[in-house]
């Protein structure tokens, strides 16, 4: 009998003869070809931090041109910079990193099957994120955009001189990609459990993956079509959007944001899924609320699906539409701030370790915090109509997507990445990494409240003098942020080589992922396990740590 709990010492580290990385083949063919879940999480891994440092490189050349009021670059320029950082880090390294990477390889191994659901439909949505990155790539090489992530109408139905068409049909792509992920990690959730793991036994991320499948398959579909529509008025001149040819100019907005505010729960509640499986480790407590928690990821994915309109305060919707609107985004923090006051909880009178994962996690809780306070502002109406489109609502979303996303991710590269490469990272170097990046997004980010607050206008590549001392502090921090992000890089890199051997369960965590070996073999235990305990069973006492 294997239980979901683990309560004994770290496993002493033990050289696995038999993993996912020699079997099968260590040729490119047996890597590109593979239907191995794992695997393919790490080619995603690869595939996203390429496009993390791509969007990062035009984020840094973005707040390089804004040190001085006149600018450095052209305004044509300056909106093809901003239209490829928000194209690239929202499309192709947010909403895919967690589900995409963590979420492939963990899944499986936390509900104790063999693999996913649909292997090859599973290898087809990496190639299909592949295809539709390097299509993004060459548009943007072959000039790019100029209409930001959002392609409003009927700058890009009309007017735009970039390579609109491409770029939607990269972002059409990797939608279906993500279509195919949310409907593996649904089918394998419900059907591929280990005796025993029952609903309320699933770790939370599972259940936040869960939650985030259902938005992906529900309302991917919907951009699907909006690009199409989108793609149709600029190449055949047909009335959707245009009120000249009889469409109408606020349908697009409708459709975009019907998908792309529940986008922002793609992104966030994965995030939410690994930060509850860091703090019960790392305070050696069970996870305090453990139904209020699932249930507020469920809650936020239905929800999700009823705020879109609040980006559209001053688009022209009724009055009456937006006190809806402005309301139920009031409602919708209620489940977010469960979740931020369970993990609090979760810390009081534990015995707490710094360890990076940790020091990720209360940083993403911080950020957060932070973020949806704030998105209490932008839902209030009278507010919103004076920071709409300002550096308030750029600082909003970079302290929930950057701030939080980010952090939870990098937590949990550090806190699995014993599990997933059978190496231990220098523990330093990672919390060095980790408090760099607090700093340095602080820096970053929080003047951008105050610019938004003066009045400064977003995606303009100028601006009043009178802003200069503030920017000049936030590109200081985008400097420190970019050492930050750079730095994992390295030592983990190093690790790979030089680390020590990690033994099977190095942070004496619960779960069955830990259960197996590390690397963990092709089909992840040797036995079928059987789960007999709820999760997060930690003793009060410290564990020691072969870390």
């Amino acid at each position: 009998m294997t239980s979901a709990t683990v309560t004994g010492k770290p496993d002493e580290p033990v050289v696995a003869t038999r993993n996912y990385l020699t079997e099968g083949g260590v040729t490119l063919r047996s890597w590109l070809l593979t239907r191995d879940h794992k695997r393919i999480a790490i080619l995603y891994t690869l595939s996203i931090t390429v496009f993390f440092f791509v969007g990062g490189a035009a984020a840094t050349l973005i707040r390089l041109n804004l040190v001085t009021p006149s600018g450095i670059f052209t305004p044509d320029i300056y909106n093809r910079l901003f239209t490829l950082h928000g194209i690239v880090m929202v499309w192709f390294f947010l909403i895919p990193s967690i589900p995409n990477t963590m979420g492939n390889f963990l899944i499986p191994l936390m509900i104790g099957a063999k693999d996913l659901a649909f292997p090859r439909l599973n290898l087809l949505s990496w190639y299909l994120y592949v295809g539709a990155g390097l299509l993004a790539l060459f548009a943007i090489l072959i000039g790019g955009v100029d209409t930001g992530w959002t392609f409003y109408t009927p700058f890009s139905s009309l007017y735009s001189n970039g390579y609109v068409v491409l770029a939607l049909a990269a972002v059409l792509a990797v939608g279906f990609s993500s279509i195919l992920t949310g409907l593996n990690f649904i089918v394998t959730t419900h059907r591929m459990r280990a005796p025993g793991m029952t609903w309320y036994r699933l770790p939370v991320f599972v259940w936040s993956n869960y939650a985030t499948s259902v938005i992906m398959v529900l309302a991917t579909p919907v951009l699907a079509i909006t690009l199409i529509l989108v793609a149709a008025e600029r190449l055949l001149k047909v009335g959707i959007f245009d009120p000249a040819l009889g469409g109408d100019p606020l349908l697009f907005q409708h459709l975009f944001w019907f998908y792309s505010h529940p986008a922002v729960y793609i992104m966030i509640l994965p995030g939410f899924g690994v930060i509850s499986e860091i703090v019960p480790c790392f305070a050696r407590k069970p996870l305090f609320g453990y139904k209020f928690v699932v249930w507020s990821s469920i809650a936020i994915s239905v929800i999700g699906f009823f705020v879109w309109a609040h980006h559209m305060f001053v688009a022209g919707i009724s009055l009456y539409a937006g006190l809806v609107f402005s309301l139920l985004s009031y409602v919708i923090a209620v489940p977010s701030a469960i979740k931020v006051f369970n993990w609090t909880a979760t810390l009081h009178k534990g015995w707490i370790s710094f360890d990076a994962p940790m020091l990720y996690a209360l940083g993403f809780i911080g950020l957060f915090t932070i973020g949806g306070l704030t998105g209490l502002f932008v839902a209030n109406l009278a507010f919103d109509v004076h920071v709409t489109d300002t550096y308030f609502v750029v600082a909003h979303f970079h302290y929930i997507m950057v701030g939080g996303m980010v952090s939870a991710y990098f937590g949990g590269l550090h806190y699995w990445w014993p599990k997933v490469t059978g190496r231990l990272y220098p523990e330093w170097w990672a919390r060095i990494a980790a408090l760099l990046i607090f700093f340095g997004f602080n820096l970053t980010f929080f003047p951008q409240f105050i610019l938004g607050y003066l009045g400064m206008e977003r995606r303009y590549y100028s601006y009043p003098p009178e802003f200069q001392a503030w920017n000049i502090l936030s590109s200081a921090g985008a400097s420190v942020l970019a050492a930050g992000y750079a730095l994992p890089f390295f030592y983990l890199g190093w690790s790979l080589f030089r680390g020590k051997r990690a033994g099977s369960n190095p942070w004496a965590a619960t779960g069955l992922e830990w259960q197996t070996s590390s690397p963990p073999p092709t089909h992840n235990f040797d036995r079928m396990p059987t789960v007999t305990r709820p999760p997060y069973q930690y003793r009060p006492e410290p564990e020691p740590q072969d870390v």
